[in-house]
Protein backbone atom coordinates (compact mmCIF):
# COMPACT_ATOMS: atom_id res chain seq x y z
CA UNK A 1 0.00 0.00 0.00
CA UNK A 2 1.49 3.47 -1.21
CA UNK A 3 0.81 6.22 1.54
CA UNK A 4 0.68 9.57 0.46
CA UNK A 5 0.39 13.01 1.94
CA UNK A 6 -1.46 16.03 0.15
CA UNK A 7 0.08 19.59 0.50
CA UNK A 8 -2.25 21.72 -2.09
CA UNK A 9 -4.11 25.43 -0.93
CA UNK A 10 -6.47 24.97 -3.91
CA UNK A 11 -9.27 23.45 -1.67
CA UNK A 12 -11.15 22.24 -5.45
CA UNK A 13 -7.86 20.73 -6.53
CA UNK A 14 -6.56 19.33 -2.86
CA UNK A 15 -10.05 17.31 -2.67
CA UNK A 16 -9.65 16.37 -6.28
CA UNK A 17 -6.26 14.73 -5.60
CA UNK A 18 -8.05 13.20 -2.38
CA UNK A 19 -10.90 11.36 -4.28
CA UNK A 20 -7.96 10.17 -6.87
CA UNK A 21 -5.99 8.71 -4.05
CA UNK A 22 -8.70 6.97 -2.20
CA UNK A 23 -9.91 5.25 -5.48
CA UNK A 24 -7.17 3.54 -5.12
CA UNK A 25 -6.69 0.09 -4.08
CA UNK A 26 -3.28 0.35 -3.52
CA UNK A 27 -3.01 3.61 -1.93
CA UNK A 28 -3.57 4.88 1.23
CA UNK A 29 -4.59 8.81 2.30
CA UNK A 30 -2.41 9.89 5.84
CA UNK A 31 -2.56 13.45 5.12
CA UNK A 32 -4.27 16.40 3.35
CA UNK A 33 -2.97 19.97 4.45
CA UNK A 34 -4.29 23.45 2.51
CA UNK A 35 -0.62 24.86 3.55
CA UNK A 36 3.22 23.73 4.24
CA UNK A 37 3.66 24.89 7.64
CA UNK A 38 0.28 22.14 8.40
CA UNK A 39 1.57 19.80 6.57
CA UNK A 40 5.28 19.75 8.08
CA UNK A 41 3.62 18.95 11.35
CA UNK A 42 1.75 16.77 10.29
CA UNK A 43 4.79 14.90 8.34
CA UNK A 44 7.01 14.95 10.65
CA UNK A 45 4.10 12.68 13.17
CA UNK A 46 2.95 10.44 10.18
CA UNK A 47 5.50 9.99 7.27
CA UNK A 48 3.75 8.75 3.75
CA UNK A 49 5.64 7.17 0.84
CA UNK A 50 4.95 9.74 -1.31
CA UNK A 51 4.41 13.47 -0.73
CA UNK A 52 2.29 15.44 -2.83
CA UNK A 53 2.97 19.13 -3.29
CA UNK A 54 2.64 22.48 -5.16
CA UNK A 55 5.48 25.37 -5.07
CA UNK A 56 3.12 27.80 -4.75
CA UNK A 57 1.82 27.58 -1.02
CA UNK A 58 0.76 30.38 1.33
CA UNK A 59 3.23 31.32 3.65
CA UNK A 60 6.51 28.90 3.51
CA UNK A 61 6.29 27.55 -0.05
CA UNK A 62 6.65 23.85 -1.16
CA UNK A 63 10.66 23.88 -1.90
CA UNK A 64 10.96 25.02 1.79
CA UNK A 65 9.01 22.16 3.22
CA UNK A 66 11.19 19.97 1.02
CA UNK A 67 14.18 21.23 2.33
CA UNK A 68 12.94 21.33 5.86
CA UNK A 69 11.87 17.92 5.41
CA UNK A 70 14.64 16.49 4.40
CA UNK A 71 16.97 18.26 6.90
CA UNK A 72 14.56 16.32 9.50
CA UNK A 73 15.55 13.32 7.76
CA UNK A 74 11.78 12.67 6.70
CA UNK A 75 12.68 9.67 4.14
CA UNK A 76 9.44 10.57 1.63
CA UNK A 77 9.50 11.16 -2.06
CA UNK A 78 8.33 14.34 -3.28
CA UNK A 79 5.86 14.78 -6.59
CA UNK A 80 5.48 18.08 -7.28
CA UNK A 81 2.17 18.96 -8.83
CA UNK A 82 2.02 22.58 -10.32
CA UNK A 83 1.02 25.25 -12.79
CA UNK A 84 5.14 26.06 -13.02
CA UNK A 85 6.86 25.08 -15.78
CA UNK A 86 9.45 27.51 -15.96
CA UNK A 87 13.29 27.11 -15.74
CA UNK A 88 13.97 28.27 -12.25
CA UNK A 89 11.05 26.18 -10.44
CA UNK A 90 11.35 23.18 -12.05
CA UNK A 91 15.50 23.01 -10.86
CA UNK A 92 14.76 24.39 -7.36
CA UNK A 93 12.18 21.97 -6.92
CA UNK A 94 14.83 19.43 -8.35
CA UNK A 95 17.79 20.46 -6.13
CA UNK A 96 15.46 20.69 -3.11
CA UNK A 97 14.51 16.97 -3.23
CA UNK A 98 11.54 16.40 -5.49
CA UNK A 99 11.85 13.23 -7.22
CA UNK A 100 8.93 14.02 -9.62
CA UNK A 101 7.44 17.01 -11.50
CA UNK A 102 4.34 17.34 -13.17
CA UNK A 103 2.29 19.98 -14.68
CA UNK A 104 -1.55 20.90 -13.64
CA UNK A 105 -2.56 22.09 -16.89
CA UNK A 106 -3.40 19.80 -18.52
CA UNK A 107 -3.54 16.58 -16.12
CA UNK A 108 -5.61 13.68 -15.70
CA UNK A 109 -6.53 10.69 -13.45
CA UNK A 110 -4.71 8.71 -15.21
CA UNK A 111 -1.46 11.21 -15.23
CA UNK A 112 -1.33 11.25 -11.85
CA UNK A 113 -2.43 7.68 -10.73
CA UNK A 114 0.31 6.60 -13.39
CA UNK A 115 3.21 9.17 -11.58
CA UNK A 116 2.37 8.05 -8.01
CA UNK A 117 2.75 4.34 -8.73
CA UNK A 118 6.24 5.15 -11.43
CA UNK A 119 7.94 7.09 -8.42
CA UNK A 120 7.01 4.21 -5.80
CA UNK A 121 8.51 1.87 -8.04
CA UNK A 122 11.81 4.11 -8.17
CA UNK A 123 10.99 6.10 -11.18
CA UNK A 124 11.20 10.05 -11.69
CA UNK A 125 7.77 10.84 -13.28
CA UNK A 126 7.61 14.04 -15.04
CA UNK A 127 5.32 15.92 -17.73
CA UNK A 128 6.85 15.51 -21.41
CA UNK A 129 7.45 19.32 -21.75
CA UNK A 130 9.02 18.88 -18.22
CA UNK A 131 11.16 15.49 -19.02
CA UNK A 132 12.40 17.37 -22.32
CA UNK A 133 13.67 20.51 -20.37
CA UNK A 134 15.95 18.35 -17.95
CA UNK A 135 17.41 16.85 -20.97
CA UNK A 136 17.77 19.77 -22.76
CA UNK A 137 20.21 20.91 -19.58
CA UNK A 138 22.42 18.48 -19.97
CA UNK A 139 23.01 18.48 -23.52
CA UNK A 140 26.26 20.48 -24.00
CA UNK A 141 27.64 21.38 -26.98
CA UNK A 142 30.55 18.55 -28.42
CA UNK A 143 34.04 20.39 -28.02
CA UNK A 144 36.98 18.50 -30.11
CA UNK A 145 39.66 20.10 -27.31
CA UNK A 146 40.02 21.86 -24.99
CA UNK A 147 42.32 24.48 -27.00
CA UNK A 148 38.90 25.10 -28.73
CA UNK A 149 37.74 27.17 -25.97
CA UNK A 150 40.56 29.86 -25.65
CA UNK A 151 39.86 33.21 -26.92
CA UNK A 152 42.54 34.86 -29.38
CA UNK A 153 44.01 36.92 -27.04
CA UNK A 154 44.81 33.86 -24.57
CA UNK A 155 46.24 32.06 -27.43
CA UNK A 156 48.54 34.84 -28.08
CA UNK A 157 49.46 34.90 -24.31
CA UNK A 158 50.31 31.17 -24.78
CA UNK A 159 52.49 31.72 -27.91
CA UNK A 160 54.25 34.25 -26.21
CA UNK A 161 54.64 32.11 -23.66
CA UNK A 162 55.87 29.30 -25.57
CA UNK A 163 58.82 31.88 -27.21
CA UNK A 164 59.95 31.95 -23.47
CA UNK A 165 58.92 35.44 -23.05
CA UNK A 166 58.40 36.42 -19.26
CA UNK A 167 55.60 38.32 -17.23
CA UNK A 168 55.77 41.38 -17.79
CA UNK A 169 57.05 41.40 -21.21
CA UNK A 170 53.83 39.65 -22.58
CA UNK A 171 52.21 42.67 -20.93
CA UNK A 172 54.12 45.17 -22.46
CA UNK A 173 54.03 43.75 -26.18
CA UNK A 174 49.91 43.62 -25.34
CA UNK A 175 49.82 46.36 -23.74
CA UNK A 176 48.19 45.87 -20.69
CA UNK A 177 49.00 45.10 -17.27
CA UNK A 178 50.79 42.42 -15.60
CA UNK A 179 47.74 41.37 -13.35
CA UNK A 180 45.70 40.94 -16.75
CA UNK A 181 48.41 38.50 -17.89
CA UNK A 182 48.04 36.67 -14.68
CA UNK A 183 44.78 36.48 -15.20
CA UNK A 184 44.10 35.49 -18.73
CA UNK A 185 46.29 32.40 -17.51
CA UNK A 186 44.48 31.96 -14.30
CA UNK A 187 41.40 31.24 -17.24
CA UNK A 188 43.82 29.17 -19.55
CA UNK A 189 44.74 26.60 -16.72
CA UNK A 190 41.23 26.99 -16.04
CA UNK A 191 40.16 25.85 -19.59
CA UNK A 192 43.11 23.29 -20.27
CA UNK A 193 42.70 21.90 -16.78
CA UNK A 194 46.20 22.19 -16.24
CA UNK A 195 48.23 23.34 -13.36
CA UNK A 196 50.99 25.43 -14.75
CA UNK A 197 52.69 26.95 -17.83
CA UNK A 198 54.57 24.58 -18.93
CA UNK A 199 51.65 22.38 -18.83
CA UNK A 200 49.38 24.69 -20.53
CA UNK A 201 51.83 25.57 -23.44
CA UNK A 202 53.06 21.56 -24.28
CA UNK A 203 48.70 21.18 -24.19
CA UNK A 204 48.21 23.97 -26.59
CA UNK A 205 50.76 22.86 -29.08
CA UNK A 206 49.86 18.83 -28.51
CA UNK A 207 46.43 19.93 -29.32
CA UNK A 208 47.17 21.91 -32.30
Amino acid sequence: MISISIVEDNEQFRQALETIVASQEDMVLIGSYPDAEKAYEGITRHVPDIVITDLSLPGMQGFELMHKLRAALINAQFLICTIHDDDDHVFEALKNGACGYIIKEPVTVEDIVNAIRELNAGGAPMSPYIARKVMASFRKPVIENETSLLSLREKEVLELLAKGYQYKEIASKLEVSTETIKKHLKNIYHKLQVQNKIEAVNKYHGNR
